[in-house]
């Protein structure tokens, strides 16, 4: 029987390749999409917006963090997809007692291929997965290549991800590895959280050449850009596509493009 180990260090058995499958992690959801499973995936989250046709079409479970046992049971799941942080940890480990539970746990773009080529191989996909990997990486390394053609210092950003109260994106961030690969220093590396609040003051202290704020998982508005302006005058603020940032699936094939084109419009504003 076949052994597969997960990104937490799990091992769980499957006797066949599973034909249903429950997926509780958006950027996931869309990932077995691309890899060419349809009707094997049975349930996905609220929150699995990406593909549409079956944001339309699958059974919802809940959302990410809140799951409705009752349906998963009744869905009859071979196997559930998870992730450590978007899922709420005491409710993996119950849906673990009676399910093959796969859990992904996500730092780094390199954590994204490994999850992408660990998930191919889970579902049969192995060879779809490593097509969307190669892609994948292919498109950073011209974007790397490109950026790296500037000569200009690296400017200092904070990424906002939530409002009232603010918070950031800090260190050992999925989305701090993307800042450090679009060649910005986020100001908020040093707190001791990986999401941490911050205050109007510590903003104004650190008072970043650029504030991203991003467009998930706080909708983040026009109103917003302008209650930051009013902190920090001097800095260019621009509200961003969050998927882009976060989603570490096959969303990934169009992040690079994005953020070239981001690169460039925070050149052209100084």
């Amino acid at each position: 029987m076949p052994i597969y180990t997960d990104q937490l260090n799990r091992k769980i058995e499957l006797s066949s390749k599973p034909k249903r499958i429950i997926s509780l992690v958006p950027s996931q959801t869309e990932l077995l999409f691309d890899m060419g499973l349809r009707d094997e995936v049975v349930g996905i989250t609220k929150f699995c917006i990406h593909p549409d046709e079956w944001f339309r079409t699958k059974v919802k479970v809940g959302g990410t963090k809140k799951y409705d046992l009752e349906k998963i049971k009744a869905l009859q799941p071979d196997l559930i997809i998870g992730n450590k942080e978007e899922n709420e940890q005491g409710q993996i480990e119950e849906l673990m007692k009676n399910y093959n539970v796969w859990m992904s746990d996500i730092y780094t773009l390199k954590d994204s291929y490994n999850m992408i080529s660990g998930l191919g191989a889970l579902v049969g996909k192995q060879q779809e997965a490593n097509n969307i990997k190669l892609e994948i990486e292919y498109k950073f390394h011209q974007l790397q290549s490109q950026l790296e053609i500037s000569e200009k210092a690296p400017l200092n950003v904070g990424y906002f991800i939530w409002n009232d109260p603010y918070m950031v994106a800090g260190n050992n961030t999925f989305i701090n590895d993307l800042l450090k690969i679009s060649r910005l220093n986020n100001v908020f590396v040093a707190k001791d959280s990986r999401y941490p609040q911050v205050s109007e003051q510590e903003i104004k202290d650190v008072n970043p050449d650029v504030i991203l704020l991003s467009s998930e998982p706080f909708p983040f508005r026009e109103k917003h850009l302008l209650e930051l302006k009013a902190i920090c005058p001097a800095s260019n603020i621009i509200i961003v596509d969050g998927e882009l940032f976060s989603w570490y699936g096959s969303r990934l094939l169009k992040t690079p493009a994005y953020l070239k084109q981001l690169s460039d419009e925070i050149s052209s504003k100084g």
